[in-house]
């Protein structure tokens, strides 16, 4: 058993899961950085190795949409360690359509992932946390607060994310949990790129949405242009889990606090409406 801290992270194959588990790892803590795949461990292992903490980074398989896998991933932690004082929901999955265009098994896809996942894999580790006075971390969006145009599915998971915990908040922390969700905008890494999206294809399918998402696509790269390195959008992570008192929602950036708080002031809606219409157009 280590005598140090223990943080389980998902999604930890890229971006910023990979820089939460070095940056914890680094910090002190004992990372189990898990993902659904683990022949993707070797970024994160030469990372880890660099940073010199290759002994504080623990890979274990974890796919947060089985239920099996996640009892067969904690017992191992707790097993090896004896203790979980923090878990981190990162693993997400994007999703890009409208509607009208999308099936409804592409947006129960997302739901599940970057919602139910969140759900489950929280659930799972509450008695841990309440033996240990821990924390949840959630790697939620300004899009868990923004609604955005041809994201729907994935905003709408990341709006149950945000209002879940929300809600858990105040009553994870009587028995001395403590539940903050981080939002961060764009992030320069694998997380779009995986998306693997035809662009031609995609506004050849549009038919009469094509000129809305192509001035999507247009400002999206822009903004991507402009990113959070995974290092820069991970060090709130890393500030949560060793503060004494974390607030409950954190921005990894000054553009993302700005942007949260167009919708945080917006009683009528019509400022958030205002600013998306531009995206679109």
């Amino acid at each position: 058993m280590t005598s140090s801290k223990t943080v389980l992270i998902t999604g930890t194959s890229s971006g910023i899961g990979l820089a939460a588990a070095v940056g914890a790892a680094r910090s002190g803590w004992t990372a189990i950085a898990t993902m659904r795949d683990t022949s993707k461990a070797e970024a994160l292992l030469a990372a880890a190795a660099e940073a010199g903490v290759a002994d504080r980074v623990q890979v274990e398989r974890l796919d947060v949409t089985d239920p099996e896998s996640i009892t067969v991933c904690l017992d191992e932690v707790i097993a090896d360690h004896g203790r979980l004082d923090a878990l981190v929901n990162n693993a997400g999955a994007a999703q890009v359509g409208t509607i009208e265009q999308s099936s409804l098994d592409d947006v129960r896809a997302a739901m599940e992932v970057n919602f139910f996942g969140v759900v489950a894999m929280t659930r799972a580790v509450l008695p841990h946390l309440r033996a240990s006075q821990g924390r949840v971390i959630t790697v939620s969006s300004v899009g868990g607060a923004v609604g955005q145009p041809f994201n729907e599915a994935y905003c709408a998971a990341k709006f149950a994310v945000e209002g879940f915990m929300q809600s858990l908040a105040p009553v994870a922390a009587t028995v001395g949990v403590d539940v903050t969700v981080i939002e961060p905008g764009a992030v320069a890494s694998e997380f779009v790129a995986n998306l693997g999206l035809d662009v031609p294809a995609m506004l050849a399918e549009a038919g009469p949405y094509a000129p809305a998402l192509q001035a999507y696509i247009a400002r999206t790269q822009e903004s991507f242009g402009n990113a959070q390195t995974p290092a820069e959008a991970a060090a709130p992570i890393i500030d949560v889990l060793t503060a004494e008192r974390p607030p409950f929602r954190v921005q990894t950036s000054q553009w993302a606090r700005d942007f949260v708080a167009t919708t945080l002031a917006d009683l009528d809606g019509s400022a958030v409406q205002t600013l998306t219409h531009t995206w679109v157009r």
